[in-house]
């Protein structure tokens, strides 16, 4: 039955087809791009069709080499973990996942001792790149947890955790008269500014405050991490989702100003590759994780799964 399937070719085409890259193929399968193109152009023959478009620089894959990549790559994970899961190996599992750097500093780092404490066999790798990664092109990345309400076309969607958006400041400043003008709105610089600005005038609108047009002072920072530092040392008050402020509140170093008055925000997702949710660690990591964000949502950190009202995207 499968006797007559050129697996090498297939191999190397699912490589180049990842990379889309001959020669970054040729590095990982130790052989040499012309070998690789070699390869490519025999299976192009037995299939009797293109599989990639041959650039200037570089390649492209035609409809029917999208079309039979992700196939392929589906199928030769499903390979790989099913001989990992017999194979007799003395080593411990590993599990790398990417994540945006604030939720990784905010809300997953501080809880990951859980994680630890029930598998401490797996081997944990966050990469905090704020680049996006293409997770059928990378297959070094088991899990990605991504902010949006996209549809993420092709992949595995594990959960989701949404979010609200209120006002914080540090204790002593809203304690001395929450009722008064703050000394500074504090926002962040995400890639569309206007959609920040317009999730203050949504909170303001609802608590029925005129601050935006009041002329006060704004503090803008690239990250959220700053703006959180800004808001604890009593710089102002920052608009801050109840995702990555859960934990500083908690503990006491950020207060919100009027509690009850919050606008909606996005919501983050566990992602894979459609199979890869088979794999232990990445099993292990997504159970970890609903409990955790269901765990939140009981504390009322969070709401987790449905939203409703006014969206802010980041």
């Amino acid at each position: 039955m499968f006797r007559a399937l050129p697996v090498t070719a297939l191999r190397t085409f699912e490589s180049s087809a990842r990379h889309l890259s001959f020669k970054s193929a040729a590095d990982e399968l130790a052989v040499t791009p012309a070998a690789v193109s070699h390869q490519v152009r025999s299976l192009e023959e037995w299939l009797g069709v293109a599989l990639f478009e041959r650039l200037p620089r570089g390649v492209k894959l035609t409809a029917k080499g999208e079309q039979l990549f992700q196939s392929l790559h589906s199928a030769l994970l499903e390979m790989a973990q099913a001989t990992s899961s017999v194979r007799i190996l003395p080593s411990t599992g590993k599990l790398t996942v990417t994540v945006p750097p604030s939720f990784a500093a905010f809300w997953l780092i501080p809880r990951l001792d859980r994680f630890y404490a029930r598998h401490p066999d797996i081997q944990l790798r966050l990469d905090t790149s704020a680049d996006t990664v293409d997770l059928q092109q990378d297959a070094s990345i088991d899990v990605a947890i991504r902010y949006g309400d996209a549809a993420h076309a092709g992949l595995h969607v594990e959960a989701r955790m949404a979010e609200t958006f209120s006002v914080y400041g540090a204790p002593a400043l809203i304690d001395a008269d929450a009722s008064a003008v703050p000394p500074a709105l504090i926002t962040v610089a995400w890639r569309d500014a206007a959609v920040y600005h317009a999730a203050w005038q949504a909170w303001c609108d609802k608590a029925g405050v005129d601050w935006l047009r009041s002329g006060v002072t704004w503090r803008s920072y690239a990250e959220e991490l700053y703006a959180f530092q800004a808001a604890i040392a009593g710089q102002g008050l920052v608009l801050a989702s109840s995702i990555m402020v859960g934990e500083t509140a908690r503990i006491g170093l950020l207060k919100e100003w009027r509690p009850g008055f919050s606008v909606a925000g996005g919501s983050y997702a566990a992602l894979c590759v459609p199979g890869r949710e088979r794999h232990p660690p990445v099993r292990a990591f997504f159970a970890w994780l609903a409990e955790e964000w269901a765990g939140a949502q009981e504390s009322g950190n969070q709401a987790f799964g449905a939203q409703s009202g006014e969206q802010v995207e980041k």
